[in-house]
């Protein structure tokens, strides 16, 4: 029930922001959003606010933000369909815009609960070189070797650039007071790296945990990027990819490791559902985008129509392919 319940939640953290990013964006724009649905399925509730029905369906697995004229023509002035392209690319991003913003919101709470290592030190090696130097928990490095360090990354970069044979210079601070220690990294054996015997401190300042939630966002984004280059050039094989059931083994899975795993967890999949639905296939948002672009190309060679049954190509693509996922899904789960 526990992991049920975190799945469901985790589908609406990721859909509702996605859906509300488009609604935001399209009445900004002037577009009549005739729906909101929070849920897919039978309406269980509505309201009529001006325009706009804002509906909860019975399965929490989903969402969409209904405009006039997306999927159909209209003479509605209003409608999607007689925006300028201009104006229906910022409505198509808004979603995936929300799902990069969710990430760094999440991850961004998950370091305010666990914190994010410092360049302040939170303990010393014995017989280290920095204990042999001088060095103290609590110190605060803000230089090495003429190097800047303002964070623990800093930190070890700048250790990393150490040569071979020459004493290292490190700046401290300590209660109030700047201080210079030098200090002969030692190698490490298994590593192959020079170590100077410092653990990082763990600090919770807002503003820091706010930094590293958009540098970790960034970073996880060029990894995906590698990742799925990497798949381009070898093939993608039916374990690159995983759908909702094996979703949920992940959840549970990573639930049982803490509140902080579950919350990395979902900004991961928040990435992963942006960067997948920029992907230029017909039915997803990357693909309505690649199609306007085509559309200004072409001259206006490539139409509506077109666009409509390639889209409806895609969707019974994308369909197909989540139906062999979940049967994969399965036959791993009983497997």
């Amino acid at each position: 029930m526990k992991t049920a319940i975190l799945f469901v939640v985790m589908m609406l953290v990721l859909i509702i922001p996605h859906e509300w990013g488009h609604l935001i964006v399209a009445k900004l724009c002037g577009v009549k959003v005739n729906e909101f649905s929070v849920g897919m399925g039978p309406l269980l509730f509505k309201r009529q606010k001006g325009e706009t029905q804002y509906s909860v369906r019975l399965l929490p697995l989903g969402g969409f933000c209904a405009m006039e004229g997306e999927e159909e023509a209209s003479d509605d002035p209003r409608s999607y369909s007689n925006k300028s392209n201009l104006q229906k690319v910022a409505i198509l991003l808004a979603g995936v815009t929300m799902n990069v913003i969710i990430a760094i919101l999440v991850i961004t709470l998950s370091y305010l609960i666990s914190g994010v290592p410092s360049n302040t030190l939170g303990d010393i090696m014995p017989d280290s070189p920095a204990a042999a130097a001088g060095l103290q928990a609590g110190d605060t490095i803000v230089e090495i070797d003429g190097i800047r360090t303002n964070t623990w990354n800093k930190v070890v970069m700048a250790v990393d650039q150490y040569h071979e044979g020459d004493k290292m210079e490190v700046v401290y601070t300590r209660d109030g007071k700047t201080s210079t220690a030098f200090l002969m990294p030692e190698l490490d054996g298994e590593s192959g790296k020079y170590m100077i015997g410092i653990v990082a401190g763990y600090t919770k300042n807002p503003a820091l945990c706010l930094s590293s939630g958009v540098t970790t966002t960034w970073e996880i984004n060029k990894l995906m990027l590698g990742a799925f280059q990497s798949m381009f050039r070898r093939g993608i094989s039916k374990d690159d990819v995983s759908g909702p059931v094996g979703l949920v083994r992940v959840v549970g899975q990573t639930s049982e490791q803490g509140f902080t795993s579950y919350l990395m967890l979902l900004a991961l999949v928040s990435l992963n559902l942006a960067f997948f639905n920029i992907i230029p296939i017909p039915g997803l948002d990357g693909g309505k985008i690649f199609f306007i672009i085509l559309k200004v190309l072409s001259g206006g060679r490539i139409n509506d129509d077109m666009e409509y049954k390639a889209t409806v190509v895609g969707m019974v693509l994308l369909l197909s392919i989540f139906v062999l996922v979940t049967f994969n899904d399965v036959r791993n789960l009983f497997g």
